[in-house]
């Protein structure tokens, strides 16, 4: 009786399964022709994923460095394709059709609703065409102000931890989170000491973390209530929109939300903000913490930034303008080739909605195909950077740009779906970094070699930012 009915549910699942394959013949095929593991090889990578998210980095950049310019993976039914050839790079990124980002992005909804990170369609569309105005180079040059106070206040925050090893990253993320709020959003009201680094822990994902969601919901919502591809944030700089409609992030969404007949609703406004919040306060965290490492790893380049830094200031305790960081250009291209070397979002994923015949090969990748891109395997490709696992801020040097494809180099992302805050990061960043390397020397107790990296959403390191200070000048 028993073994008749498990006969039976086993002859209906095979049919089930059958159905399946034929109703999705062509996907199947299609996906089956290319290259990557076999189905027993990612089932034991798959049980690889127990260990240590650090380990599993590893063994996926030891998985993607056995293919050339592609690899497909299979999980179960579902066909995920990663690309590391800036030809097919553009065919996804620079699409107006796969702007979809894959299914996985879904598990972000708790902290950023619809906001520009996971939405697509008209409101991805209408809300990004709303927002990308609120980051003009105009209303960039008025937070200078505030990036010059809270990068001084960061510094004397870190008096204390002179002469010893720590972690910066604890304080890049309360200082970027600081200058968010007074800067995007406006918020200058008085606060504890330590609220930017109190919300940086609150939107602090990680796979241990995953059950504290609605904890770090209510701290989240607390604080929400209150270089190389052409874009839209070129042609807003380009043609000016007038003074009037030149409105930071969240008064223009505020304002937005107020008008009639425009169907932007309060909801809306803290899914925007919530993201603006987290992407825009995580990525340039690890990206300074990731740059003070670097310059103390490398000392000799060290020293140049700050002749270029001393030829800019003489010395003074003048606060840094916007003329000045146009001055930068050391300085820039170290941030870039450390952006370039520790991509601060190390995976981007979109989904296929239609066939796309590769441009590197001969090879059709279905529609339905979750694509993977790594920005930390395209940046590290020989084919793009000679020598890419050395520290070359020459890399960066106009005439070495001019010789890479536009999308070999995508530490924001590149296309419509690009970062619409990534000319706010980097002013934010030179600023900051200028400010710290005026007032400190800095020196890493880790050697690069010895870095410990884990990528979850942000790239970051288990072993921390390790830096120690020594005064270089007392200047503010």
């Amino acid at each position: 009786m028993v073994a008749g009915i498990l006969l039976t549910l086993v002859a209906i699942l095979a049919v089930a399964i059958y159905a399946y394959y034929k109703k999705n013949e062509r996907f199947f095929k299609l996906g089956s022709q290319l290259p990557g593991p076999r189905y027993i090889e990612t089932l034991k990578r798959y049980l690889d994923t127990r260990k240590p998210p650090e380990q599993i980095f590893k063994v996926a950049l030891q998985v993607a460095a056995k293919y050339d310019n592609l690899v497909k993976v299979w999980a179960g039914p579902y066909l995920l394709v990663g690309l590391f050839n800036p030809k097919d790079v553009e065919l996804i990124l620079g699409s107006h059709v796969h702007l979809e980002k894959s299914s996985e992005y879904k598990y972000f909804q708790p902290w950023f609703g619809n906001g520009l990170l996971i939405s697509y369609g008209d409101i991805w569309k209408n809300h990004r065409k709303m927002i990308a105005p609120t980051f003009h180079m105009n209303i960039l040059k008025s937070f200078f102000p505030q990036f010059n106070e809270i990068s001084r206040k960061v510094c004397k925050k870190m008096e204390k931890e002179k002469g010893k090893p720590f972690d910066c990253h604890e304080y890049m993320s309360g200082v970027t989170v600081d200058i968010l709020l007074e800067t995007v959003m406006g918020y200058k009201e008085p606060r504890s000491e330590d609220s930017g680094f109190e919300y940086a822990l609150a939107v602090t994902v990680t796979q241990e973390e995953k059950p504290k969601v609605e904890q770090k919901q209510e701290t989240i919502q607390g604080y929400n209530n209150g270089t190389a591809v052409r874009d839209d944030l070129d042609e807003n700089d380009e043609n000016d929109i007038g003074e009037k409609k030149r409105l930071a992030f969240l008064d223009a969404l505020t304002e937005a939300a107020l008008q009639e007949g425009v169907n932007f609703t309060e909801q809306e406004v803290r899914d925007q903000v919530s993201t603006i919040m987290f992407e825009g306060h995580d990525t340039t965290a690890a990206g300074s913490s990731f740059v003070l490492c670097m310059l103390g790893v490398h000392q000799d380049i060290q020293a140049k930034v700050i002749q270029e830094l001393d030829e800019i200031f003489h010395k003074t305790d003048r606060p840094v303008t916007y003329q000045d960081t146009l001055e930068m250009k050391l300085l820039e291209r170290v941030i870039m080739e450390t952006l370039r070397m520790y991509p601060p979002v190390p995976v981007i994923a979109r989904k296929l909605n239609e066939d796309v015949k590769l441009a590197s090969s001969d090879y059709t990748v279905p529609s339905g195909t979750t694509i993977v891109i790594a920005p930390f395997i395209l940046h590290r490709s020989p084919k793009n950077f000679a020598n890419p696992d050395v520290f070359n801020p020459d890399n960066f040097l106009p005439e070495k740009c001019q010789e890479r494809h536009f999308y070999s180099y995508i530490p924001f992302s590149a296309g419509p779906r690009s970062c619409v805050g990534r000319k706010y990061a980097m002013l934010k960043l030179k600023v900051l970094l200028a400010t710290i390397l005026r007032r400190y020397k800095v020196t890493s107790t880790v050697e690069e070699k010895d870095f410990v990296l884990q990528g979850d959403i942000i790239l970051k390191r288990t072993d921390g930012f390790m830096i120690q200070l020594e005064d270089r000048q007392k200047i503010f």
